[in-house]
């Protein structure tokens, strides 16, 4: 048995562009930021940030062109994948990618377009009956 997943929270780096290729094919690639935060063996706070490729096809690249923006949190669900290819002098590169397979979009509802917060590539459809605040959980528990 194998697994290969990979799932962050970060930012979008820019404002996403669908290209179509053969047949319509829908695919969006867009920079997301993680930040990592510390204090170094003196006591002081430091950043590291890291910024991860990832890949969204067909539907779920339509999603993201409709709504996610630059500096959207977001987070991503999918697995890891690494390309390689020769440069003009004949050295090998490889760069690793994450291959989406669920987005969900966190922060405030009134930062995002409208209620449709989540999407997967199994889903015919958005997910909206999943809250993403606490201030959204009805008041009327019975515990």
């Amino acid at each position: 048995m194998t697994l290969n997943k990979a799932m962050i929270i970060g930012n979008v780096g820019r404002d996403p562009e669908v290209k179509h290729l053969d047949k319509g094919l829908a695919v969006v690639t867009l920079p997301i930021a993680t930040t990592e935060r510390f204090k170094d063996k003196n006591g002081e706070l430091r950043e590291q940030t890291e910024w991860h490729n990832v890949v969204f096809w067909r539907s779920l690249a339509e999603f993201v062109e409709r709504h996610v923006r630059k500096g959207s949190q977001v987070f991503v669900e999918g697995r890891l994948r690494t390309k390689s290819w020769e440069d003009q002098s004949g050295q090998k590169k490889y760069a690793t990618e994450i291959v989406a397979d669920v987005i969900r979009l966190l922060g405030k509802r009134s930062d995002n377009d409208n209620n449709n917060n989540s999407y997967s590539q199994q889903e015919s459809k958005p997910n909206t009956g999943i809250s993403d605040s606490i201030d959204d959980i009805d008041d009327d528990l019975p515990f």
